[in-house]
């Protein structure tokens, strides 16, 4: 008999069981309803030799030392970083807003004016959450400060969330701020790229181990779980339950695919559209390990609300009145300690890939060294 279950085969999952299997030398049999692995994270060589992210542009990024040695065991990555365009005005213009945007979107006396100020007002390198920066009392600011909000952050926000800026929760609205900088990467994190053989090779290798087993197009509601020491859950916590106190809400998100006969469509691996057209934004796959096609593929990005078994749980709407209602659902696992929850489901946070990897190592000491 298996001893761990790990219902999962996402990030969170293959580490919980690829940590367990190693270290412990114990049984895991690891399931998914997918018909792969590496969750929203699998990716894939297409006809044209190009590393598709089936849902959406991945971008590994992180400060953690810890996390950068586990993953390099599995794989070595390419010195990628990220860079976002919005097309603000028509103008192909640097995401987050930072100094070098002001200079692309303002005539340059304009620019220089409100840069003056910027620097008597704000220390060089830092970054501002948008709603916070709209605080500003000297109208040329007050003027950026709206323009910035306007052209970049409300439609942009209330297209990805279904709601203003005002009603998303503080956390996630900080991801988006103001950069005083020239910096143009999205991400500043020390280690940041893309695995040279994708994502799922990485899962592939974690997965490879003589105590592993692994049934995907499974449901965790078509087994039976009761003969498992423990079980390892990264679906989401309601559906655990059988939605006992209701669901906890979500956005998803719909990915149209496109192919073209030309060696590239835009000029960077995402551009955002934050006032145009129904789409977030656009990805454009052969960037990120450099693949060399004559075509190229592209997956414009709809955020739509989540809807119970018509499409998939991506983003944990976060606010107080879900967080006690998630809490409702975690209290009611406080008898054996036998189910541990993990992952952006489980744990109903909005994690990135290397927080989800540190939420499972640190899972996995608290469980194996008490």
């Amino acid at each position: 008999m298996n001893k761990n279950l790990v219902v999962g085969a996402g990030f969170s999952g293959a580490v919980i069981a690829n940590l367990i299997a190693a270290k412990t030398d114990e049984s895991v049999l690891i399931i998914d309803k997918k018909e792969h692995i590496a969750g929203n994270c699998y990716d894939y060589r297409d006809k044209n030799g190009i590393m598709i992210h089936k849902y959406g542009s991945h971008i590994f990024h992180t400060n953690s030392e810890i996390i950068w040695s586990y993953l390099k065991q599995f794989t070595d990555f390419n010195t990628y970083m990220h860079k976002v365009i919005a097309i603000v005005d028509g103008i192909e213009a640097n995401i987050p807003f930072n100094f070098n945007t002001l200079y692309e979107v303002f005539p340059v006396s304009v620019a220089a004016k409100l840069e003056e100020k910027l620097l008597e007002r704000f220390k060089y390198n830092t970054k501002v959450p948008v709603l916070e920066f709209l605080k500003q009392d000297d109208e040329d600011l007050k003027f950026l400060a709206n323009y910035i909000y306007e052209k970049v952050f409300l439609h942009y926000t209330t297209k990805q969330w279904g709601v203003k800026p005002e009603d998303v929760d503080g956390a996630v609205t900080a991801r988006v701020p103001v950069y005083l900088s020239r910096d143009n990467r999205y991400f500043q994190d020390k280690y940041q790229g893309i695995p040279l053989e994708g994502y799922t090779r990485v899962v592939e290798k974690m997965l490879d181990n003589k105590n592993i087993k692994i049934s995907l197009s499974t449901d965790y509601k078509d087994i039976d779980a009761s003969g498992f020491d423990r079980i390892f859950y990264t679906g989401s916590i309601d559906e655990f339950y059988n939605y006992k106190f209701g669901e906890l809400p979500y956005r998803s998100v719909n990915f149209k695919f496109e192919e073209y006969n030309k060696p590239y469509y835009q000029s960077n691996a995402c551009v955002n559209y934050p006032c145009n057209y129904d789409f977030t934004r656009i990805h454009e796959y052969k960037y990120y390990l450099d693949d060399k096609s004559d075509k190229t593929v592209i997956a414009k990005e709809y955020s739509e609300a989540f809807v119970n078994g018509k499409n998939e749980r991506y983003y944990p709407i976060q606010s107080d009145t879900n967080t006690a209602l998630y809490n409702k659902y975690y209290e009611l696992n406080n008898s054996d300690n036998k189910v541990h929850f993990l992952g952006r489901l489980g744990d109903y946070k909005y994690y990135n890939m290397d927080q989800a990897i540190l939420r499972s190592i640190e899972l996995f000491e608290k469980v194996y060294h008490k």
